[in-house]
């Protein structure tokens, strides 16, 4: 069903990460104001990167300095596991080379201490429009992506009919074996169709794989 203008929006899942009690209860009340779910709360950036490895929220907000692990780090962390969350950092340091050294690791907003909900609202709402366009931008890169692999699959399967084992047949089952992912039958095709061109160390490496798949 198609989706109106005056439907409602989903709510955020946001997680508050600061080693300060009274900071993260004023956040957290600041959030009660607003459309978002707060899905867990942590006190150091350790605890932020677990939180966030078994909540997956929208956004995370850091406190710049924190025990154990710093905001910076736990957002790199917690980037590495989903690429499409988005970051708010909260900081008392009021100073450039902060700002810089957040910009360049991704971090979408930074809010300086003390802060009013309207500050917060505005940071949310930026961050969670740029979170859906990073989010479409997947889905459709991911699209192609499964396109693609269908053509190549296709043609593989032309090929492997054909029983074809030409460098261009080769090319194309080393192209599907660069997916980590890739059907055991295509890393067969491959294996045979070096033996047949006597690539010997190819092989060598290929049978090493699926020796290791197939034992899965």
């Amino acid at each position: 069903m198609t989706q109106t203008d005056d439907s409602p929006k989903a709510k955020l899942r946001v997680l508050i990460a600061d080693d300060i009690q009274e900071t993260r209860r004023m956040t957290r009340l600041m959030l009660s104001e607003l459309n978002v779910e707060v899905v867990a709360i942590a006190s150091n950036g350790v605890q932020a990167v677990e939180m966030a490895r078994e909540h997956h929220p929208d956004i995370v907000l850091l406190d710049f300095n924190m025990p154990e692990m710093d905001g910076l780090t736990a957002f790199k962390n917690i980037a590495q596991i989903y690429p499409d969350t988005g970051c708010i950092m909260i900081s008392a340091q009021d100073d450039s080379t902060t700002l810089r050294k957040a910009i360049s690791l991704g971090v979408h907003e930074y809010l300086i201490k003390p802060f009013i909900v309207e500050e917060l609202e505005a940071a949310l709402e930026r961050v969670g429009s740029r979170l859906q366009e990073t989010r479409e931008k997947f889905r459709q890169s991911d699209q192609s992506q499964k396109k693609t692999e269908a053509y190549l699959e296709q043609l593989a399967d032309e090929y492997t009919k054909a029983r074809r084992s030409d460098e261009q047949a080769m090319k194309l089952f080393e192209q599907l074996a660069g997916n980590p992912q890739c059907k055991v039958q295509w890393l067969k095709t491959l294996a045979l169709i070096y033996a047949i061109r006597q690539e010997w160390g190819k092989l060598k490496d290929l049978s090493a794989r699926l020796e290791t798949q197939t034992k899965k």
